[in-house]
């Protein structure tokens, strides 16, 4: 009995197995087109909604820079105008200038308008400017740079106008270890102790401003000169 010869597949030309994967992708190509067309059809709302949103946040965002671009500006140019007319002597203007500012500038320059108005009240109404600057002291949405300025301030305030034991008090709290403003309370304080004769508590403030490496020079080359006052006159050791 005759047998049929097994089947052989011819292999495919490079010719057509091109012209096979064109058709393959031209066919892969209208599937995506349909379906980018479908989820388009079905999500095309949302789609837009979420463009215009953007569009709206960055045109808002922009808007908001601007206008506070343009009033920083603006409180600016009033800041160095209350600077101008504190400098010129008309202390009453300046301070309802800062006043001013203090009142509705923005948050930068409404605290350098109340520091300035404190400064400017301390040439003639220094119980009052040390109010304010104990108020700027215990604001707590200020940052601590701003407040430890404050209640350093104050504190040479008091001691110019001698409240010594209220101003040490302020002091021992800004001389510690990671204090901005600690080389200028420890002079301070060793100063005050110094006219007291207490050399003993003035050799001690002294001495931490020479032991701190990160006390600027004039610091240090104020605390030496004390310090050679509190060494002439300090009984010497039995």
């Amino acid at each position: 009995m005759l047998t049929a010869p097994p089947f052989r597949e011819r292999p495919c030309s490079s010719r057509q197995k091109r012209e096979m994967s064109d058709i393959f992708r031209e066919v892969d190509e209208d599937v995506r087109r349909d379906q980018a067309a479908e989820f388009w059809k079905k999500y095309q709302n949302y789609i837009i909604a979420a463009v215009v949103l953007i569009l709206i946040a960055t045109g808002g965002w922009r808007f908001y820079d601007w206008r506070r671009t343009e009033a920083a500006e603006a409180a600016g140019a009033r800041f160095e105008d209350a600077l101008a007319l504190e400098r010129a002597g008309k202390t009453g203007e300046a301070n309802a200038a800062f006043a001013k500012l203090a009142a509705d500038a923005p948050a930068g320059y409404a605290t350098l308008a109340r520091l300035s108005n404190a400064a400017a009240l301390a040439k003639s109404d220094p119980a009052r400017a040390i109010t304010e600057y104990d108020a700027l002291a215990e604001d707590a949405s200020l940052g601590e740079l701003f407040r430890d300025a404050a209640r350093l301030r104050a504190t040479i305030l008091r001691l110019d106008n001698g409240q010594v034991d209220k101003a040490k008090t302020a002091l021992e709290g800004l001389a510690g270890p990671t204090g901005v403003f600690r080389s200028t309370a420890r002079e301070l304080l060793g100063a005050a102790a110094l006219a007291a004769g207490d050399f003993d508590a003035a050799g001690r403030w002294l001495d931490m401003i020479a032991a701190d490496p990160g006390a600027p020079q004039s610091a240090r080359q104020n605390a030496d000169l004390m310090l050679g006052l509190v060494r002439s006159g300090k009984p010497a050791a039995k």
